[in-house]
């Protein structure tokens, strides 16, 4: 008796070969679109002259539009010495200096920066931008001032003297016995405020009181005692001496006065 055929089991499945196959193209073909979306332009710019020079090298344009002259291409040596290294800081400077609240009603142009050949700052401020007169507390409206500055002053990393002046009148109260307590009060507050307020490292800061013995111009005038009315801030080049110090502050000097 002759055996009968099984029937061959159908597969249903098939389909997933062909699906498969459709779906790793479509991933391939989005591939190179991204690869090709994605060229850099600048290796393509330099890919294809390079390809013209081979072809033609002859005709063939230069990649650069700039115009060239045989001798202009050559670097320019600049000598270290002619640039300072603080210039930079200085146009920063006089930049926050333009800031300056104008609520405080202050001549900003009495504001004096000096910089000396070893590289050490001075910053001349008037009484008027920090302080009401006959007090050593700092007004609110200068502290933008002063924390502008003092991001300044702790990039630099140098060593920072205040130094505080007035005018020859005499102060007689509880608080400020003399100029000399006016003075060294006022050094200090521009101290605490840096260190304090603004983080200033306390290690660079020092505060002196010099009362009337430094005048920048004669006190027999109203203007000349308003300009004596000042608050100095030195920032010192690391190799500064106390002479380079020196030779930034005022020449003429006054004797000193017991109240």
């Amino acid at each position: 008796m002759a055996k009968k055929k099984h029937e061959e089991h159908e597969n249903h499945e098939r389909w997933l070969v062909s699906y498969a196959d459709f779906i790793t193209l479509l991933f391939a073909f989005f591939v190179v679109m991204y690869s090709v979306s994605s060229v850099n332009e600048g290796k393509y710019r330099t890919v294809s002259e390079s390809i013209k020079a081979a072809l033609n090298p002859v005709n063939s344009i230069p990649s650069s539009r700039l115009p060239f002259t045989i001798g202009d291409a050559k670097p320019k040596v600049i000598p270290s010495e002619a640039v300072s290294s603080s210039d930079p800081v200085i146009r920063r400077m006089r930049e926050i200096m333009t800031r300056i609240n104008p609520n405080l009603k202050a001549d900003v142009s009495e504001v004096k920066i000096v910089e000396s050949g070893h590289g050490t700052i001075m910053i001349s401020l008037p009484e008027s931008i920090l302080f009401q007169s006959g007090e050593a507390r700092v007004r609110s409206e200068a502290l933008p001032f002063m924390k502008a500055l003092s991001e300044i002053l702790i990039e630099m990393d140098r060593h920072i003297r205040i130094l505080g002046h007035t005018d020859n009148v005499p102060i007689r109260t509880a608080q400020f016995p003399s100029n000399w307590e006016l003075s060294a009060g006022r050094a200090v507050m521009v101290v605490r405020i840096f260190s304090e307020l603004y983080g200033v490292p306390i290690t660079h800061l020092s505060a002196t009181g010099l009362a009337d013995a430094k005048p920048i111009m004669s006190n027999d005038t109203p203007e000349g005692r308003t300009k004596n009315r000042r608050v100095e801030i030195i920032i010192l080049e690391k190799t500064a001496s106390e002479d380079t110090l020196d030779s930034l502050l005022p020449k003429e000097t006054t004797s000193a006065r017991l109240p």
